[in-house]
């Protein structure tokens, strides 16, 4: 009978919630950042890539990232759409960090290294993940700026076409610049789209 009270007096939910928050508090991935030779991203993601999966780490090497954004060139007048690497030379990689994994990754052709603290790799904060996915993910292509503040340009569209002057301000999230122009012998402030800008030679 004493054994039936003991029985009784267990608290099961209390222990599956144990069970339960023991499973959840597994390794969690995290984001890294790597560093590899520039102009070799796309080759070494590949490599990474290959290497998780021919050395069964898929479940540790999650994801591997080259930040890529769309970017507005101009070019002797002509627009053209052209992926840029946001971060040359470095690679996002989502893994679960442990001896095996940093193993592989470390020894992966083209890897030079993890950003961090000294032989530590540091990962990411949520935050500064989500501001590069956010960034990267964008639907709108960035306008290279390819003047700036102080440089001469001229006008090549609009109302004050032709007209030549100095930037005083570059307003790269809104793809406008304010430019002094001087109108009836006056400074003027006129603000004007990137594409209807271009160096006075």
């Amino acid at each position: 009978m004493g054994e039936r009270a003991e029985f009784d007096d267990l608290d099961l939910e209390s222990e599956l919630d144990g069970a339960s928050s023991e499973e959840d508090s597994g390794p969690k991935s995290e984001w890294f950042v790597i560093h590899s030779y520039s102009g070799m991203e796309n080759k070494v993601k590949k490599n990474l890539e290959h290497r998780a999966e021919s050395m069964g780490m898929t479940d540790r090497i999650l994801q591997v990232v080259v930040p890529t954004e769309t970017e507005i060139e101009i070019k002797d007048g002509v627009r053209r759409e052209v992926e840029r690497r946001v971060f040359p030379g470095y690679i996002l990689i989502e893994m679960i960090m442990d001896e095996d994994s940093w193993y592989v990754v470390r020894n992966t052709p083209g890897v030079t290294s993890f950003v961090g603290m000294g032989n530590k790799p540091s990962p990411l904060s949520a935050a500064e993940v989500e501001r590069i996915m956010i960034r990267i993910e964008s639907d709108e292509p960035r306008i290279k700026v390819s003047f700036e503040v102080g440089e001469r340009v001229r006008i090549t569209e609009g109302p004050f076409a032709e007209f030549t002057g100095v930037v005083e301000t570059i307003d790269p999230d809104k793809g406008k610049a304010r430019v002094m122009v001087s109108f009836f012998n006056r400074e003027t402030p006129v603000e004007v789209d990137f594409l209807q800008l271009e160096r006075e030679v």
